[in-house]
């Protein structure tokens, strides 16, 4: 299974990004696909989930500014970031869980937030 993720960058606070990670290989369904960031010196966390017949899920730090989404046919998934700030900050991974409970990473991208 190969995670390809894209989209990372430097960006003023305020500003915006998209995240996108495509999945290939798996042999059975995937079930939620999602993103974990990795700040420096720091564990890394969940940041949104998208999972099938059960919806989405963020965390509390980027509620009401990032948007999971997910296109099945692509087997991709996408992150959109806007009001972004420095404490967002961080190598971002995505992920994909399959019907057998196998998680799968990606090779991370990073995202910059300063001006």
């Amino acid at each position: 299974v190969q995670l390809q993720a894209s989209g990372g960058g430097l960006v003023q606070p305020g500003g915006s990004l998209r995240l996108s990670c495509a999945a290939s290989g798996s042999r059975f369904r995937i079930i939620s696909m999602g993103w974990y960031r990795q700040a420096l010196g720091e564990q890394r966390e969940l940041v949104a989930r998208i999972t099938t017949g059960v919806g989405t899920n963020y965390s509390d730090s980027v509620k009401g500014r990032f948007t999971i989404s997910r296109d099945v046919a692509k087997n991709t998934v996408y992150l959109q970031m806007s009001s972004l700030k420095p404490e967002d900050t961080a190598i971002y991974y995505c992920f994909i869980d399959d019907r057998l409970a196998s998680r799968y990473w990606g090779q991370g991208t990073l995202v910059t937030v300063s001006s």
